[in-house]
């Protein structure tokens, strides 16, 4: 018996990359090759700032007004140099290159189009680029690719109407869900409510941001006047046993994206982050990775934290694999294959 412990201690963990799992958190720009960042830019002439040319990631902290704004202006500067439709069509490529390599069978890539719309002729131009720059992605892939269409709580509410219009115009085309991100400190989430209303009748998911950089009421607002089905983010819901409760009880997916949250100060350390109190609450998770151009890990480098700093074993991780697949937007055939999958991971 003894022998047989220390045999078990010595086998080696299982290689999280080949895990299959469903990646329904990242931003669009966010999720740029730091290389590529380096190459758009020298072709654009565009200045870029120490920060984002280190070679490591920029050492960030948003939980107060000006530690947001110097990320959001990372940001900005890194979406200048995406101009064309070969631009996007590289990004959206390269990033489901990267998921594939990390073992993801299916992405959710969240993107505003009118950060795009000036530089690609308009609104609907650019929404159809990055459509076509998805289908063709997926298709030279092999991974299901699809768009969440995410307003900005910085803007007015009528905006985010017509976004919800147009994500509703493409749905047939590859759009399956409608978001809400930047500062949730900012706007109010009933603010948003029509535009959230159009979206659900127009047959597409909720999945706006909430539960980061403010506390469970936030996520509250979310359930509450926004109706929502997925949570970007969510992780404060942890200071809230009956928000847990509530949680667990609807199916509600929490988009959890841990080096992010460490990265942006909502969290001192890995182990701080509170994977252990949904999961043992019952709250599904799907693990992402957010903006890995400013975060520096990509989506099995969160199953990772997982594993090195909340005591997930393998069972466990497989499980929050599941719950990525069965929270996303994926058809049955492409979940069942994943579940499969996940599966056999799990007896190799």
């Amino acid at each position: 018996m003894e022998q047989d412990l220390r045999m078990e201690s010595t086998t080696p963990p299982r290689d999280l990359t080949l895990l299959p799992k469903a990646h329904l958190h990242l931003h669009f720009t966010g999720s740029m090759r730091p290389t590529t960042l380096l190459e758009l830019a020298d072709k654009y002439g565009v200045h870029l700032p120490e920060a984002l040319t280190g070679g490591e990631p920029p050492k960030l902290r948003a939980t107060d007004e000006r530690g947001w704004f110097r990320f959001q202006r990372l940001y900005d500067i890194a979406r200048s140099c995406l101009r064309t439709a070969e631009d996007i069509q590289r990004l959206v490529r390269e990033a489901a290159e990267e998921d594939v390599r990390d073992g993801s069978g299916w992405l959710e890539i969240q993107v505003d189009p009118t950060s795009y719309a000036p530089l690609l002729g308009g609104l609907i131009p650019a929404m159809e680029i990055i459509l076509d720059a998805v289908d063709t992605a997926s298709r030279d892939t092999g991974l299901g690719m699809r768009v969440l269409v995410a307003a900005n709580r910085m803007k007015h509410p009528l905006e985010a109407r017509t976004l919800a219009r147009l994500a509703v115009r493409y749905a047939d085309r590859g759009v399956v869900g409608f978001g809400l991100s930047n500062d949730e400190r900012r706007g109010l989430a009933r603010d948003f409510d029509r535009a959230f209303a159009i979206a659900r009748e127009g047959g597409l998911l909720a999945a706006p941001h909430g539960g980061e950089l403010t506390g469970p009421a936030s996520v509250r607002d979310c359930l509450d006047d926004l109706r929502a089905a997925r949570i970007g983010h969510g992780v404060r819901a942890a200071e809230d046993p009956r928000l847990l409760r509530r949680l667990a009880d609807r199916g509600v997916t929490c988009e959890v994206c841990p080096a992010s949250n460490v990265a942006l100060g909502v969290y001192e350390k890995p182990e701080d982050v509170p994977l252990r109190t949904l999961f043992d609450a019952g709250v599904p998770m799907a693990l992402g990775a957010d903006d890995p151009l400013l975060f520096g890990s990509r989506l099995a480098a969160q199953y990772e934290l997982a594993r090195a700093h909340n005591g997930f074993d393998d069972a466990e991780l497989a499980e929050l694999a599941r719950q990525s697949v069965r929270g996303s937007a994926a058809d049955a055939p492409t979940q069942d294959k994943l579940l499969a999958g996940i599966d056999s991971w799990l007896v190799s």
